[in-house]
C-alpha cells in the first residue's frame, strides 16, 4: 500500500489535464480484466462485505426497501 500512496501523491501533483488522462487510462485498464479475474475480484468483494456484516461494521437492508429505493431513483 505504501507504493500506492507514493503513486497517488505524485499523480496529484500533475496538472488537471494529465490527471484526467491518467484516470482515463486507469479506468480503461479495468475493462481489460479477464472473466476469471473479474470473478475473483467479485468473490473477494462479497467475502469482504460478509465479513463486515458479521463484524457489525455494516447492516442488512431488506430487499423490499432496496427495490423501493431503486424504483424511486429511476422514475
Amino acid at each position: 500500500m505504501k507504493n500506492i500512496s507514493v503513486v497517488l501523491k505524485n499523480a496529484m501533483s500533475l496538472s488537471i489535464h494529465d490527471r484526467a488522462a491518467l484516470a482515463e487510462k486507469l479506468l480503461a485498464s479495468l475493462e481489460q480484466v479477464s472473466e476469471k479475474e473479474a470473478e475473483h475480484i467479485w468473490a473477494d468483494e462479497a467475502q469482504r462485505r460478509l465479513d463486515d456484516y458479521r463484524a457489525g461494521r455494516s447492516k442488512a437492508v431488506p430487499a423490499q426497501e432496496v427495490s423501493r429505493k431503486v424504483q424511486k431513483l429511476f422514475r
